[in-house]
């Protein structure tokens, strides 16, 4: 059976659930570190500070994904293109499975995601593919599927860790992706977006869009600074809960990411609210939510409750504001969605490596105190560009030419 057309297509949910599935499963290969970190740090006898790098090499993959190859998706076909990066993202995933010592597992995690922004084409694909008034809903729905992707990573993560060793999950992950590109080529409709545009022209569009449009740069500056916060929590907290008082294995560890999809299940209602013309409304809610969330983690230095509850609030807010700057994004320039999630999406990886990076120096000299101010910092400073940018605070944008 041939898929359908472009022509012929109705967006209906049965694929919105495929592609929600498909976002999670790509991205969440650049997560499948995060609760393993403390088992492959003393594999390869690393500091903490070094084995973060595993995690900031992946976001930095997914940063040049989002920048070079995301807006291929506005001259390529998009059924293939994404087809071909579902199956290069399992080819990292298997370097990883086979690496000898932790250099190897650098670059496959690095070419893991390079191509795991296929999540980042689907996206886009979904919003154009919906109907106009349902679009922050469809949004909402498949960035669920991706926020599920990156916390539920840790959870299997660690259960296929404690059930055959860390290379299990790399291993397992990959198969998965396999059956995954399968599934999408059947699935998905031939879709080609037409532009006039050439590659080099493409990449300096994503430049002017920045120059030109306040919302854009706000939006991205603001979703940076979340994900930072993020990447600070989630990259040393599995040497907080493998050390004392805690002292759990990695299946336990990786627990934890379903905590933190609660909030992200949570979070889809953000979209609902940017449909309804409350963007800066809910926007604002998340930062305040953000910040308040590192005095519960803190406490849960010693404690688990406000720890869990830290955890809940901190994924709510940074998952909330993420989907209000995508549905408010949307509204610029239809034929160009690709770009626009190219230049926030790499913006948003960027300020995520740089939290991975700082969390795990933060951590290495400052124990989890440090890691919490490090947390403390991004807030205060996520406030300070929301409330310094009144043009980038509109719900919506009008039609860019």
């Amino acid at each position: 059976m041939n898929p359908p057309s472009q022509t012929e297509f109705v967006l209906r949910p049965p694929l919105i659930l495929l592609m929600a599935v498909a976002t999670g499963l790509s991205v969440a290969g650049i997560y499948y570190a995060q609760p393993l970190l403390d088992t492959i740090a003393r594999a390869f006898d690393l500091s903490a500070d070094r084995a973060g790098l595993i995690v900031t090499a992946a976001q930095l993959g997914y940063a040049a994904g989002l920048m070079f190859i995301v807006p291929l998706g506005d001259m390529f076909e998009r059924r293939g293109l994404i087809v071909t990066m579902t199956l290069l993202s399992a080819g990292g995933l298997l370097i990883t499975a086979l690496a000898p010592d932790v250099i190897w597992i650098v670059i496959g995690t690095l070419l893991t995601g390079l191509f795991s922004v296929v999540a980042q084409i689907l996206v886009p694909l979904a919003a154009t593919l919906a109907e106009p008034q349902k679009r922050g809903r469809v949004v909402g729905l498949v960035m669920s599927g991706l926020l599920l992707g990156i916390l539920l990573a840790r959870t299997a993560a660690g259960a296929l860790a404690s059930l055959g060793g860390w290379r299990t999950v790399y291993w397992v992950a990959a198969i998965l992706m396999v059956i995954l590109a399968l599934v999408l080529w059947r699935s998905l409709p031939r879709y080609q977006q037409k532009s006039d545009l050439n590659y080099g022209q493409l990449l300096t569009s994503i430049c002017r869009l920045f120059v030109s449009h306040p919302v854009l740069r706000t939006r991205a500056l603001v979703g940076a600074c979340s994900f930072a916060n993020f990447s600070i929590l989630w990259t040393s907290i599995a040497f907080l809960l493998a050390s004392p008082p805690y002292g759990y294995n990695e299946g336990v560890i990786g627990l934890f990411g379903l905590v933190g999809a609660a909030g992200a299940l949570a979070a889809s209602r953000a979209g609902h609210l940017a449909d309804k013309g409350k963007a800066t409304l809910s926007t604002s809610i998340g930062m305040v939510l953000l910040l308040l969330s590192w005095a519960a983690i803190y406490a849960g230095a010693d404690l688990l409750w406000p720890l869990l509850l830290g955890i809940v609030v901190l994924d709510l807010a940074v998952q909330g504001i993420h989907v209000t700057n995508q549905s408010v994004i949307y509204h610029m320039m239809p034929e160009a969605r690709n770009r626009l999630t190219a230049g926030y999406m790499t913006s948003y990886f960027i300020g995520g490596a740089t939290g991975s990076l700082a969390s795990a120096y933060a951590y290495e000299h400052g124990g989890w105190a440090g890691v919490c101010a490090a947390g403390a910092v991004f807030s205060v400073l996520n406030l300070l560009i929301w409330l310094g940018s009144p043009a980038g605070r509109y719900n919506t944008v009008t039609q860019i030419h």
